[in-house]
């Protein structure tokens, strides 16, 4: 799945990497950086999609792509296709020139919506990566748990960069006997939790 990543794939992988890495050193504003997962957590996610069971694969939180773009990759190795949600005007139309220059309309279907207005109208979800606004992961994890297939996948961006925000979420679900989790630190920590 990783090697020989197909070269209009690779090339917007690293014009992102480098928009990323231009916007946290140049001061541009917060909510108008691509906030982006470097790429041993695209690596990450992606092995866990394609060992995902059976079921819908969801990301909420777009950016510019670059995770869908990791995602894609397990989802055309299984055949499987990745819904990802993006609230944003500017960042959903950078990610629609993501994915058409990518080359990955087979694999990816971008919805310019709040994820949460749409999860209740979701079933089977088989794997969820959240990479949002910190202030709705509860709601998301609420929405996403009861819908996740037996054996399916939530992953979490930022548990460890975000720590002490995320601290009381972090709390809930280690309580929640739905779930069993744990952060891996790998990137800006992860958390995984698999439906029992």
């Amino acid at each position: 799945m990783f090697h020989g990543i197909e070269p209009a794939i690779h090339e917007r992988m690293r014009l992102l990497e480098e928009l990323d890495a231009r916007d946290r050193q140049d001061g541009t504003p917060r909510l108008e950086r691509l906030r982006q997962i470097p790429p041993e957590t695209g690596r990450f996610i992606a092995l866990m999609a394609a060992l995902a069971p059976a079921g819908a694969l969801i990301e909420i939180g777009t950016s510019a792509g670059y995770s869908a773009l990791w995602l894609a990759l397990a989802c055309r190795e299984q055949g499987r296709t990745l819904t990802t949600f993006e609230v944003l005007d500017d960042k959903a139309q950078l990610a629609r020139e993501t994915f058409s220059l990518a080359d990955v309309a087979d694999a990816v279907t971008l919805v310019q919506a709040d994820a949460r207005e749409h999860l209740p109208d979701m079933d089977d979800i088989a794997f969820c990566f959240l990479d949002a606004e910190k202030e709705v992961y509860q709601e998301c994890y609420d929405l996403v748990i009861p819908r996740l297939v037996t054996g399916g996948l939530f992953l979490a961006d930022n548990l460890i960069s975000h720590q002490a925000e995320l601290q009381p979420f972090l709390d809930f679900v280690q309580s929640d006997r739905r779930v069993d989790a744990l952060v891996v630190p790998i990137g800006k920590g992860v958390l995984v939790c698999r439906r029992a």
